[in-house]
C-alpha cells in the first residue's frame, strides 16, 4: 500500500518552498495539482519532474475512487494546490477522508498557509481564533454575519478582491463601524500590504483604492462584556504592584 502526502506550496514567495516538500515530489509517483499550468511553474522551478494530474472541485468526487485504487495498488500519491496548504479553502478534504476511511497513511507536510501570516501581523489575539475562510456567497451569508457578531474570538475570512469593499461594508453592518480589522493583501509577495483600523476606515480607504491580489480579512473579536481589555489588565496590575511595594 502507498501514501497520500499533503505538501503545501507557497503563497506568493517561491523561496517558502520547504527542503521536504521538493523531496517529497520528487519521489512521489504522482502528483495531483488543483491547476496543472499553475503548479508546472513550481515544478519547473525545483526541477521536479514527476507524473502530474489535475485534481480540483470540478472532479475530485469523480477521480477520488481511482486515487485511492492506485494508493492501495501501492502508489504514492503527493496532493498539491495553486498556493497554499491543500484542503484549507482549496481541494483535499475529501481525499482525505477518503484514505483515512480505507486505511491509508495520509502525512501531511507543515508549510504555507495565507492566513496565520495574516493573523500574527493584525495585532489582535490569535491564542483563540475561528478559520471562516470564504462566506457564502448568497443563500446563508447574512444568518452567518448575524451568528458572527457575537463571537468572542478573533476571526479570520478570505475574500475577492472584487467583493472586498461590500464584505467590509457588510461587516460594518452586523459587527459596527468601530470593530476592529486587518486586511492582508498579496501575503509574501512582492507588494504585500496590510491595512489596519476601524472598519469605516479600512472600508473608506480600499473605496478609493481599488484592492487587488489575494485577499485576507482578520476582524477583531466581539468585546466580552465586563472583561478588561489585556493592555489595561497589564495597567491595574503595575498599579497595583506599585502600591504593595510602597
Amino acid at each position: 500500500m502507498g501514501k497520500l502526502y499533503i505538501v503545501p506550496t507557497p503563497v506568493g514567495n517561491l523561496e517558502d518552498m520547504t527542503f521536504r516538500a521538493v523531496n517529497v515530489l520528487k519521489s512521489a509517483d504522482l502528483i495531483l495539482a488543483e491547476d496543472t499550468r499553475t503548479s508546472s511553474v513550481l515544478l519547473k522551478h525545483y526541477d521536479i519532474r514527476g507524473r502530474l494530474e489535475s485534481h480540483h472541485k470540478f472532479n475530485e468526487h469523480r477521480t477520488v475512487s481511482v486515487i485511492r485504487e492506485r494508493i492501495l495498488a501501492g502508489m504514492d500519491v503527493a496532493l498539491i494546490s495553486d498556493a497554499g496548504t491543500p484542503g484549507i479553502s482549496d481541494p483535499g478534504f475529501l481525499l482525505v477522508r477518503t484514505c483515512v476511511e480505507e486505511g491509508i497513511e495520509v502525512e501531511t507536510l507543515p508549510g504555507a498557509t495565507a492566513f496565520v501570516p495574516a493573523l500574527v501581523s493584525s495585532g489582535y489575539p490569535c491564542d483563540r481564533f475561528c478559520f471562516e475562510g470564504f462566506l457564502p456567497v448568497k443563500k446563508g451569508r447574512m444568518t452567518r454575519l448575524s451568528e458572527l457578531a457575537s463571537e468572542h474570538r478573533t476571526m479570520v475570512f478570505y475574500e475577492s478582491p472584487y467583493r472586498l469593499v461590500r464584505t467590509l461594508q457588510q461587516f460594518m453592518e452586523y459587527f459596527g463601524e468601530d470593530r476592529g480589522c486587518s486586511v492582508a493583501r498579496e501575503i509574501s509577495k512582492k507588494f504585500e500590504e496590510h491595512r489596519r483600523g476601524p472598519l469605516k476606515d479600512v472600508v473608506q480607504w480600499y473605496s478609493a483604492h481599488e484592492p487587488k491580489g489575494e485577499i485576507v480579512i482578520i476582524v477583531e473579536g466581539a468585546p466580552v462584556r465586563g472583561k478588561v481589555k489585556e493592555k489595561d489588565r497589564w495597567k491595574e496590575t503595575d498599579g497595583e504592584e506599585t502600591e504593595s511595594g510602597d
